[in-house]
Protein backbone atom coordinates (compact mmCIF):
# COMPACT_ATOMS: atom_id res chain seq x y z
CA UNK A 1 0.00 0.00 0.00
CA UNK A 2 0.94 3.57 -1.00
CA UNK A 3 1.37 6.15 2.18
CA UNK A 4 -0.68 8.86 1.72
CA UNK A 5 2.48 11.44 1.14
CA UNK A 6 3.26 9.23 -1.67
CA UNK A 7 0.13 10.41 -3.76
CA UNK A 8 0.86 13.53 -5.91
CA UNK A 9 -2.33 14.79 -7.30
CA UNK A 10 -0.72 16.12 -10.21
CA UNK A 11 -0.18 13.19 -11.64
CA UNK A 12 -4.18 12.48 -12.31
CA UNK A 13 -5.42 15.67 -12.66
CA UNK A 14 -7.88 15.18 -15.04
CA UNK A 15 -9.38 12.71 -12.40
CA UNK A 16 -8.98 15.03 -9.30
CA UNK A 17 -12.50 16.32 -9.88
CA UNK A 18 -13.84 13.05 -9.34
CA UNK A 19 -11.27 11.60 -6.30
CA UNK A 20 -12.07 11.98 -2.17
CA UNK A 21 -9.50 11.47 0.59
CA UNK A 22 -11.30 9.72 2.97
CA UNK A 23 -10.25 8.44 6.62
CA UNK A 24 -11.03 5.90 9.15
CA UNK A 25 -11.49 7.61 12.63
CA UNK A 26 -13.06 5.26 15.08
CA UNK A 27 -16.13 3.63 14.11
CA UNK A 28 -16.60 6.25 11.31
CA UNK A 29 -14.77 7.05 7.73
CA UNK A 30 -15.07 11.29 6.87
CA UNK A 31 -14.12 12.76 4.02
CA UNK A 32 -10.87 14.65 4.39
CA UNK A 33 -10.96 15.96 0.84
CA UNK A 34 -13.67 16.26 -2.18
CA UNK A 35 -12.98 16.90 -5.68
CA UNK A 36 -15.33 19.58 -7.14
CA UNK A 37 -17.45 16.40 -9.12
CA UNK A 38 -17.84 14.89 -6.10
CA UNK A 39 -19.02 18.23 -4.10
CA UNK A 40 -21.28 19.05 -7.21
CA UNK A 41 -23.34 15.17 -7.13
CA UNK A 42 -23.54 15.42 -3.74
CA UNK A 43 -24.60 19.10 -3.88
CA UNK A 44 -22.90 20.13 -0.36
CA UNK A 45 -19.23 20.71 1.43
CA UNK A 46 -18.13 17.16 1.76
CA UNK A 47 -15.17 17.84 4.15
CA UNK A 48 -15.94 16.56 7.92
CA UNK A 49 -18.86 14.82 6.60
CA UNK A 50 -18.93 11.11 7.05
CA UNK A 51 -19.03 8.86 3.86
CA UNK A 52 -21.30 6.34 5.96
CA UNK A 53 -23.96 9.10 5.84
CA UNK A 54 -24.54 9.53 2.16
CA UNK A 55 -25.93 5.71 2.51
CA UNK A 56 -28.85 4.19 3.09
CA UNK A 57 -29.52 3.12 6.77
CA UNK A 58 -29.62 -0.22 5.97
CA UNK A 59 -26.30 -0.13 3.99
CA UNK A 60 -24.10 1.66 6.49
CA UNK A 61 -23.38 -1.52 8.63
CA UNK A 62 -22.46 -3.12 4.98
CA UNK A 63 -20.33 -0.29 4.05
CA UNK A 64 -18.63 0.33 7.03
CA UNK A 65 -17.81 -3.22 7.45
CA UNK A 66 -17.07 -3.73 3.41
CA UNK A 67 -14.33 -0.51 4.35
CA UNK A 68 -12.89 -1.76 7.62
CA UNK A 69 -11.98 -4.94 5.25
CA UNK A 70 -10.48 -3.49 2.68
CA UNK A 71 -7.94 -1.56 5.18
CA UNK A 72 -7.18 -4.84 6.85
CA UNK A 73 -6.21 -6.49 3.51
CA UNK A 74 -4.73 -3.42 2.26
CA UNK A 75 -6.70 -4.09 -1.59
CA UNK A 76 -8.51 -1.68 -3.34
CA UNK A 77 -12.25 -2.00 -3.20
CA UNK A 78 -14.69 -0.63 -6.31
CA UNK A 79 -18.98 -0.47 -5.12
CA UNK A 80 -21.46 -0.12 -7.82
CA UNK A 81 -23.86 2.48 -6.40
CA UNK A 82 -27.69 3.09 -7.34
CA UNK A 83 -29.06 6.10 -6.10
CA UNK A 84 -32.50 8.61 -7.15
CA UNK A 85 -31.41 12.49 -7.91
CA UNK A 86 -33.32 15.25 -6.97
CA UNK A 87 -35.59 14.66 -10.16
CA UNK A 88 -36.56 11.53 -9.63
CA UNK A 89 -33.95 9.94 -12.06
CA UNK A 90 -31.97 6.83 -11.45
CA UNK A 91 -28.12 7.02 -11.38
CA UNK A 92 -25.58 4.70 -10.95
CA UNK A 93 -22.05 4.91 -10.12
CA UNK A 94 -18.92 3.33 -9.05
CA UNK A 95 -17.37 4.08 -5.86
CA UNK A 96 -13.28 3.23 -5.82
CA UNK A 97 -12.24 2.69 -2.07
CA UNK A 98 -8.19 2.45 -2.29
CA UNK A 99 -6.23 2.15 0.90
CA UNK A 100 -3.31 4.79 2.09
CA UNK A 101 -0.96 4.22 4.73
CA UNK A 102 -1.52 7.45 6.94
CA UNK A 103 1.46 9.70 8.95
CA UNK A 104 1.19 6.59 11.75
CA UNK A 105 2.27 3.65 9.48
CA UNK A 106 -1.03 2.16 9.77
CA UNK A 107 -3.51 1.83 6.70
CA UNK A 108 -6.31 4.33 7.55
CA UNK A 109 -7.64 6.14 4.78
CA UNK A 110 -8.48 5.91 1.32
CA UNK A 111 -7.88 7.47 -2.18
CA UNK A 112 -11.37 7.10 -3.76
CA UNK A 113 -12.67 7.77 -7.23
CA UNK A 114 -16.65 8.51 -7.95
CA UNK A 115 -17.17 7.63 -11.13
CA UNK A 116 -21.47 7.92 -12.71
CA UNK A 117 -21.59 5.05 -15.36
CA UNK A 118 -25.47 5.70 -16.28
CA UNK A 119 -28.30 8.15 -15.93
CA UNK A 120 -28.29 11.59 -16.18
CA UNK A 121 -30.14 14.32 -14.17
CA UNK A 122 -30.37 17.41 -12.32
CA UNK A 123 -30.05 17.62 -8.54
CA UNK A 124 -28.29 16.34 -5.40
CA UNK A 125 -27.78 12.29 -5.49
CA UNK A 126 -30.66 10.73 -2.88
CA UNK A 127 -29.01 7.76 -0.54
CA UNK A 128 -26.62 5.77 -2.05
CA UNK A 129 -27.71 1.74 -2.38
CA UNK A 130 -24.94 -0.87 -2.96
CA UNK A 131 -25.57 -2.62 -6.31
CA UNK A 132 -22.33 -4.42 -6.60
CA UNK A 133 -19.20 -5.22 -4.92
CA UNK A 134 -15.74 -5.53 -6.74
CA UNK A 135 -18.21 -6.61 -10.03
CA UNK A 136 -19.95 -9.22 -7.53
CA UNK A 137 -23.92 -8.59 -7.19
CA UNK A 138 -24.39 -7.12 -3.50
CA UNK A 139 -26.73 -10.44 -2.43
CA UNK A 140 -24.14 -12.87 -3.62
CA UNK A 141 -22.43 -13.93 -0.44
CA UNK A 142 -18.22 -14.00 -0.74
CA UNK A 143 -16.46 -17.20 -0.55
CA UNK A 144 -15.08 -18.26 3.05
CA UNK A 145 -11.15 -18.85 1.88
CA UNK A 146 -9.98 -19.82 5.49
CA UNK A 147 -11.50 -21.18 7.99
CA UNK A 148 -9.54 -22.43 11.74
CA UNK A 149 -10.42 -23.35 15.32
CA UNK A 150 -8.26 -23.06 18.08
CA UNK A 151 -5.41 -22.08 15.43
CA UNK A 152 -5.93 -24.75 13.56
CA UNK A 153 -6.86 -24.70 9.74
CA UNK A 154 -9.81 -26.65 8.83
CA UNK A 155 -10.97 -25.00 5.33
Amino acid sequence: MPLRADIDPTGFVALAPRAFIAVREQTDVRFRFAGEAVIELCQRQLVGTSVLWLWRPEHRGRVSALLGAALIAGEPMVIGVDSELADGIAMQLEMLFAPLIGPEGIADRFLGLCQPTAGAGYGALGELAILTVDGRPASERAHLRLAAVDGRRIA
